[in-house]
Formats: structure tokens, C-alpha cells, sequence
């Protein structure tokens, strides 16, 4: 472990690659360390991705990786990092899967989070195509065609009236849906249907427990987060309520020298915002370095003493 790197880079997703790439480019060590677990490979294209729109997950990875190894300072390794410690000289050492151990100056954390979709069956074979839970990434591919919500309550109705931008044909499953609600639906000719959910077959058919069905070309669900290693908790990072590191609009997190970019420091789970927001870290994490090297405020213009 005699080599320092100057930033090692936790998740190969779309984040954490132009993260390598934009460090690679300034000329900075960086080593990605890529698990192969992105949540998007489910998906059969990507949505909304300038110049990408429709690519295919795995192949935007291969170009990403494609293009990194292009860059002298970048390496990349397959495996998971177990464990990341700080030494009394402020030197991050992570422990990787396999046993090796790597020394960086800089963490930045872009390993993405898991999504728990409905445990009902059917769902898991569908999920990221005709079963999906962002509308902006998979709304235009199911346009105008029959689709529903499973979501109850107040965001089941936002959700549904939502979703009614890309059909005129939404039906709300769901309970627990007032009288305001109902009204707001009713008024954008979108249906409640209260009866409990047992499966989803064909292409999106909502099965009932009574046995009935809806047939739907697409159904948008829940999918609550969690994170997907546990090294945010074993640094005690901040966390904010849904699960997601905190970070700053530099992306530094509540530990000095680590930073978080991607989904398991965003708001908004997108791979346009994970891309920018991965761009993002990676050049505030070489200004850190700058300034750490020159004795320089960071950010620029920054009292004494700053957070790097």
C-alpha cells in the first residue's frame, strides 16, 4: 500500500465514471473501483440523456470505461471496497473485496442506491421496462398507452396526475385517497381502484386479489432507497431522511476529504443529474488537492481554515 492515490472513487455508475474521467483529464491518480451492480442495467435504454437518449445502460458503461482507459492517471478495478478508514494523516485507506488495500487522499462516494420495488410477483421481471418508478425516464416509452399507479394517499394522487402527462388513459390503485384528492382525479378523468394488488402479469396487467385484472401497457410503482454498501454508515456520515448522504453544492459530505456524487447524494435520481453531479465532485475534489498542495483557501476565497 506504498502508493497514494489522489482520489479513490467508490461505483462505476455514470457518477462515479465521469468523476474518473474529469480527474483523469486534470491530469489527478484516480482508481475506480466498479462493482457492476448499477441499478439502471435493469433498464432496456436510458431516458433523457442528451446525445445518448435510448442507449442502452450497459452500453453507455462500456463507452464510459472505454473512454477512462484512455486516460494515463485513471485505473479501474472490479470488486467492492469492504472498508475505508482515515489515518492520522488525514490518507484514506480502503480495504477492497479481494484483500488489497488502497491509500487515497481523497474519497468520493458514487456507489448509488438501491431500489426496493413492491415484493409482488411479476414485478421483479419487469422492473426498469413496463414496471418502472420515474416517469421522466420511462413515461415517453408507454406513452398514450394504458397505464396505472400503485402508490396510496396523497402521492398516489400526485403520482397519477403526474403520469397523466404521457396518457389520457391512468388509472390510480390505490386506498386511502380524501375527498380533495378524489376531486383533483376525477377532474383529470383518473379513476381509483381500491382493491389490493396480488400480482402483475403480462406486459403490466394488474391482477386483484379477487381475481379480476386491469390490463395496463405500463405500471409506475413505489421504490423507496436504501443504501447499497454500508461505508456511509461506517464513516458516520450524515444522512438525510430518505437515506441519501448529505453533501454540500461542492459535494463534500460531513467528513473532510470525502465527497459523494450519483444517486447516493442526489435529490433528484436521474442519470443526466448523476452525470453532472458526478462532473461536479470530480473537479471540487482537484481543487481540494490544489488547494491542500498550495496552502490555498478552498473554495476559493474561503475563510482560514477550511473544510477540504
Amino acid at each position: 500500500m506504498s502508493h497514494l492515490h489522489d482520489c479513490i472513487i467508490v461505483g462505476g455508475g455514470v457518477a462515479g465514471l465521469n468523476a474518473a474521467i474529469v480527474l483523469g483529464r486534470a491530469r489527478r491518480e484516480v482508481l475506480l473501483v466498479d462493482a457492476g451492480a448499477q441499478s439502471n442495467r435493469a433498464a432496456h435504454a436510458v431516458g433523457g440523456l442528451l446525445a445518448q437518449d435510448g442507449t442502452a445502460p450497459s452500453a453507455l458503461y462500456a463507452a464510459g470505461h472505454h473512454q477512462l482507459a484512455a486516460l494515463p492517471t485513471a485505473t479501474t478495478r472490479d470488486g467492492e471496497v469492504a472498508a475505508i478508514e482515515r489515518g492520522d494523516d488525514g490518507t484514506f485507506h480502503a480495504r477492497l473485496d479481494d484483500g488489497d488495500e488502497i491509500a487515497a487522499r481523497r474519497v468520493l462516494l458514487a456507489m448509488g442506491m438501491e431500489y426496493l420495488p413492491p415484493d409482488l410477483p411479476g414485478v421483479a421481471e419487469r422492473w426498469g421496462n413496463a414496471v418502472f418508478h420515474c416517469p421522466f425516464c420511462h413515461g415517453w416509452e408507454v406513452r398514450d398507452g394504458a397505464l396505472a399507479v400503485l402508490e396510496d394517499g396523497d402521492m398516489g394522487v400526485f403520482r397519477a396526475l403526474l403520469l397523466r402527462g404521457w396518457s389520457d388513459d391512468v388509472v390510480l390503485v390505490g386506498r386511502d385517497v380524501d375527498s380533495s384528492g378524489r376531486a383533483k382525479l376525477d377532474a383529470a378523468g383518473v379513476p381509483v381502484d381500491e382493491r389490493p394488488v396480488v400480482a402483475v402479469r403480462d406486459k403490466a396487467t394488474v391482477v386483484f386479489a379477487d381475481g379480476s385484472e386491469l390490463p395496463r401497457d405500463g405500471l409506475l410503482v413505489p421504490a423507496p432507497m436504501r443504501q447499497r454498501s454500508g461505508l456511509a454508515e461506517a464513516l458516520d456520515l450524515e444522512l438525510a431522511p430518505a437515506g441519501t448522504i448529505v453533501v454540500d453544492e461542492l459535494g463534500r459530505t460531513s467528513i473532510a476529504g470525502v465527497f459523494a456524487a450519483g444517486d447516493v447524494a442526489g435529490t433528484v435520481q436521474m442519470v443526466p443529474a448523476a452525470m453532472g453531479d458526478g462532473a461536479r465532485a470530480g473537479a471540487q475534489v482537484r481543487l481540494s488537492l490544489l488547494a491542500e498542495d498550495h496552502d490555498l483557501p478552498f473554495p476559493p476565497g474561503a475563510p482560514a481554515q477550511p473544510r477540504t
